[in-house]
């Protein structure tokens, strides 16, 4: 590990407030330091260059069980766009679904240190974290499905709060995992009697609770508990013309909670993915945006964020624990499909996609997930992401980025549609001249997702005292590129990339790997008789293996990174 100093850089950091300024950045023992403390280190001249920390992806899926399905069902997939090995990385392969290698490498050459898998089975944790512990570079949480839970869907049923927050202390600590994930909640379980819940009221078959019943639980569970990050919604009625009042009757029920913000967040609800959910219409022939009318309301109430989950017009994989969802998607596209469920935990299903740019349907899905971004007017609470591989591959972000910085992107791209002019009355981006800045990128890919997720003082920050993880991007704010392609280019491949104060990326290319971290919440609860015995009948009742297989062993992490979280009192 060698010391830097970053020089003269132009450096946009808005969790302390700097916007650009040219500043001095120094690098000593992995820490990020004031400049004049590093003595005799390397220089970096940053001239011209944009200074952020390392990104932050606060929903992608990128480890675990179905990850591995995908790229078993789709060899098709290794078949185009692949990267020959160069100099001292792995070979690396797939698309939409890359190897846990092509994965690591990637993130870092986009300037990303920290990524949180957001769909675990918690049956499957130890398969997860063996693929955590395989992804080069970038650290890893990884958030335990919960939504269909069986112990959780009892207890919330009866309103008991405190033995559902000790059950899911106990699922965090066994799974190693990092905090709430509900999908679809109530309806992944439904579909276990080939049902749904396509509303928030609708009762789940046989536990007689409803979704409204085990979102607003799970709030409460989590803020009882105190745990990092918010509870991490992904709502019922996913993908349908008119799901935007699922949406909103999901939103709302976070009202009047708030924040235990011990770790510095200012939200209780995180809504994934959004864009699709914000879909209006009644079918797929008046299918239009509602957009506007779903960001009217987050907009007003700033105890809720979301990430947009862009559609980048890509051949995909579509992957999810909203086993109906994907079942319907099957029957749309009569491509490969895959469907499992998981024993009293949740379910999963995978079906290839093709975002065509000539099928109207995907073109006013793009313009959805840019009208979310540039009407969002918090960009601390609207964070960057394509749902990867669900809306397409993580590695367009940079091409995202490009649409949200330039109208002229986004026009060109709009009128070149086969359908452009349905496209343009059915939703309202081409009236919309907002371009958003390097600053509020930062916002969305760095500051926000950090602090939603209760990690600021580790990531997506530049202040002293924080992990060096720092992306040095070939874009200068002065000069700002009027080819906008030039701005893909530069979120593309970073000039520099610092992982914990080691240089990886230079260039573009990954020139070392570091080690890198799994982070994981270890709560603290008092002892719970009630809890434990549940735990012991239920394994010895229903589950196909024994308790003491279940849990997660250390030997299946790699430099586990615990945030405790003392929940005793």
């Amino acid at each position: 590990m060698s010391d830097y100093i970053i020089k003269n850089g132009f450096v946009f950091d808005p969790l302390t407030g700097i916007k650009g300024d040219k500043k001095d950045i120094g690098i000593k023992d992995g820490k990020i330091v004031e400049a004049s403390e590093v003595k005799g280190g390397k220089t970096i001249d940053a001239s011209g260059k944009t200074v952020m920390a390392g990104g932050v992806d606060i929903h992608t899926h990128c480890v675990g069980p179905k990850v591995n399905v995908g790229r078993l069902m789709r060899p098709e997939d290794k078949l185009f766009r692949s990267r020959t090995k160069v100099g001292n990385t792995r070979v690396e392969m797939g698309f939409s679904v890359p190897s846990t290698f092509a994965t690591g490498y990637a993130y870092a050459r986009m300037g990303y240190s920290f990524l949180n898998e957001a769909a675990m089975p918690p049956l499957h944790a130890p398969h997860v974290h063996e693929e955590i512990r395989d992804t080069p570079i970038v650290d890893i949480a990884a958030m335990p499905v919960m939504g269909n839970n069986w112990f959780q869907l009892e207890y919330l049923k009866n309103r008991e709060l405190e033995n559902n927050a000790a059950y899911t202390a106990w699922l965090l600590n066994a799974t190693k995992g990092f905090g709430i994930k509900c999908v679809n909640p109530g309806g992944t379980e439904a579909w276990g009697w080939g049902m749904n819940c396509t509303t928030i009221h609708d009762p789940v078959p046989y536990f007689d609770i409803t979704p409204a019943e085990i979102v607003k639980g799970q709030m409460e569970t989590n803020e009882l508990l105190g745990l990092p990050h918010c509870l991490h919604v992904h709502p019922n009625n996913l993908g349908n013309p008119g799901n935007y009042t699922t949406t909103l009757d999901t939103l709302k029920l976070a009202e009047g909670i708030k924040p235990n913000n011990k770790f510095g967040r200012d939200v209780v609800l995180h809504n994934t993915h959004l864009q699709f959910h914000a879909y209006d219409g009644t079918t797929w022939a008046d299918f239009e945006s509602g957009s506007q009318k779903v960001m009217d309301y987050v907009n007003k109430h700033d105890n809720i964020s979301f990430d947009v989950g862009f559609v980048t017009l890509d051949e995909t994989t579509t992957m999810t624990a909203d086993g109906p969802f994907e079942f319907h998607l099957n029957r749309l596209n009569n491509l490969k499909w895959a469907n499992t469920d998981v024993e009293l935990e949740t379910a999963a299903g995978i079906v290839p996609y093709v975002y065509d740019k000539n099928i109207k349907v995907c073109d006013i899905q793009w313009a959805i997930g840019l009208e979310l971004a540039l009407l969002a007017k918090d960009h601390m609470r609207c964070h960057l992401t394509t749902d990867h591989p669900n809306a397409g591959p993580f590695t367009r972000y940079p091409r995202v980025i490009k649409w949200l910085m330039s109208k002229k992107a986004r026009d060109d791209l709009l009128h070149s549609f086969k359908w452009s002019e349905k496209v343009i009355a059915a939703t309202q981006l081409e009236s919309m001249d907002r371009e958003l800045s390097l600053y509020e990128i930062a916002e969305m890919t760095r500051a926000g997702p950090a602090k939603c997720m209760g990690i600021s003082n580790l990531y997506g920050s530049l202040k002293e005292g924080t992990n060096a993880n720092i992306a040095i991007y070939d874009i200068n704010p002065e000069k700002m590129p009027k080819d906008p392609e030039l701005i893909e280019k530069a979120f593309s491949e970073t000039a520099y990339t610092f992982k914990d104060g080691v240089m990886v990326v230079e260039n573009g290319v990954v020139i070392a790997t570091t080690p890198k971290y799994t982070v994981w919440t270890d709560v603290k609860v008092k002892e719970n008789a009630i809890v434990e015995r549940d735990i012991h009948e239920k394994f010895a009742k229903y589950y196909s293996v024994g308790l003491e297989n279940y849990k997660v062993f250390d030997e299946h992490m790699h430099n586990p990174r615990a945030i405790e979280v003392d929940a005793t009192n």
